[in-house]
């Protein structure tokens, strides 16, 4: 029995005994770890890959191709990722028609832009509710609204109407439990929601007396015979204002805005003055248009003017001279009053042109005559050694540094020559003479004499009595 107390099956009772307390600390060690701390579901593998069968996979995938692409572009996918992991969530997607055309162009130029990165967070985060929240838990229009806490932090309020159509905030819900997954839903819903913090930020930013992130409607028109509302006609979204560019001017060398033609009116939907100092701060730094600048900003008041007008909605194109061709201009031609203004003018197309478009039309058409703010003439485009010809004969100029500026209202062309417009000479036809056969009239003193012949009857002798 020695022997089998010492050795067990030829192991040693020393060995047994290390590998109890081997199995004990281990015991211990599995035990002293934190068991899923976090919370996270197993839809998450242990690589931070998502699930495939994930609502944020199905909201990437899906038709509301806009806010995905928001989602990207805020670096939210890791956010999102996490959210998912640790509970259900519930999407408002908005349809993208809304973030396409019905979204201020200024606002979502804002949103894209790198140093309000905070902000587009903000705004993607305020469509997404840490909860699931289907269709059917939908509060009835007889308890009134319920409030739903947002990933931002903020308040969203889910309504019904006595119509029986459902409402989150101000957008109309389309689409109830367009899709379905196991970790959250997402619902289609008529138009973006946006945060007033967002809204505040923006107005802030952009130094705005009052402004909305949603395209204003235009305002009603008066019949000047009838002194009654017109009806108002079915206006396509994006389109220019009704009015021609020509009202907005008033007589004289300078620009007035009109009351109310563009799609902002008076509340100067478009930041115009921003634009057009983004554009002369473009021509400083590009090098070559000092002249060009100078003469917007110092030696007249276009500047301001043309920042007005881009306001009301109308777009221009600007055809820059360059220093050089400047520099050619003699002090006769900026002595006269409004000379520098209507030098500008003729080189500013009411028209929104790039390179490209300008160039497919020369070569579509051969000859395109451009209208100008120089009423009536008209700057002359023309196809010429694989460019684009301005003007006539020694006076034209070449599109010499192509699109300096462009920013959707404003285009900046720059080309080698100052244009002025061909002198229109008058030639006034003179109507032909015509030849008038006229009997030959016979002196009074040669009457006096036919008289006194006739008298004696000897008149019929001459052939000039008769």
């Amino acid at each position: 029995m020695s022997t089998m107390d010492s050795s067990i099956y030829g192991v040693s009772s020393s060995k047994i005994f290390f590998f109890f307390v081997f199995f004990f600390f281990v015991s211990f060690a599995i035990a002293a770890l934190p068991q899923n701390p976090s919370g996270k579901s197993f839809s998450s593998s242990a690589s931070g890959q998502i699930n495939s069968n994930s609502v944020l996979v199905a909201l990437l995938d899906s038709h509301y191709t806009e806010l995905a692409e928001l989602v990207e572009k805020a670096l939210l996918l890791q956010t999102l990722e996490d959210a998912v992991g640790n509970h259900n969530i519930t999407i408002f997607a908005p349809r993208n028609e809304a973030l396409e055309r019905q979204l201020d162009p200024e606002f979502k130029r804002f949103l894209l832009e790198p140093g309000n990165l905070k902000s587009l967070q903000t705004l993607v985060m305020f469509h997404i509710i840490p909860k699931r929240v289907g269709s059917h838990q939908w509060p009835d229009h007889k308890t009134g609204p319920v409030k739903h806490t947002t990933l931002c932090n903020d308040h969203l309020r889910l309504t019904s109407k006595p119509t029986g159509q459902k409402t989150v905030d101000s957008a109309l819900l389309i689409r109830p439990d367009d899709v379905i997954r196991p970790d959250g839903v997402i619902h289609g819903i008529q138009q973006l929601l946006i945060p007033r913090s967002v809204i505040e930020d923006f107005n802030k930013r952009r130094n705005l007396r009052s402004i909305s992130a949603v395209l204003p409607e235009g305002a009603p028109e008066v019949d000047p015979r009838t002194h009654r509302l017109k009806k108002p006609a079915p206006v396509p979204v994006g389109a220019p204002p009704v009015l021609p560019i020509y009202d907005a001017m008033a007589p004289g060398p300078s620009l007035a805005p009109a009351p109310a033609p563009g799609p902002g009116g008076p509340h100067h939907h478009f930041d115009g003055e921003s634009q057009v100092k983004d554009f002369i701060q473009t021509l400083l730094h590009y090098g070559g248009y000092n002249e060009m600048a100078d003469i917007l900003v110092n030696l007249t008041s276009l500047a301001t003017e043309m920042g007005r007008l881009v306001s009301e909605g109308y777009v221009i194109t600007v055809l820059a001279p360059n220093d050089e061709a400047m520099a050619k201009l003699t002090t006769d031609q900026l002595s006269e009053p409004g000379a520098p203004e209507q030098i500008i003018y003729y080189h500013i197309i009411p028209e929104y042109q790039t390179e490209e478009s300008m160039y497919n039309a020369v070569r579509r058409f051969g000859k395109v005559r451009y209208d100008t703010l120089r009423l009536p003439h008209k700057v002359v485009a023309q196809e010429a050694d694989g460019s684009v010809k301005f003007g006539h004969g020694e006076g034209s100029a070449y599109l010499f540094d192509p699109d300096i500026y462009t920013d959707g209202r404003i285009s900046v062309q720059g080309i080698d020559g100052v244009l002025f417009p061909e002198e229109e000479t008058e030639t006034v036809k003179k109507p032909a003479a015509v030849k008038v056969a006229s009997k030959p009239r016979r002196g009074k003193l040669l009457e006096v004499g036919c008289w006194m012949l006739g008298t004696f009857g000897q008149d019929s002798r001459f052939r000039s009595c008769q």
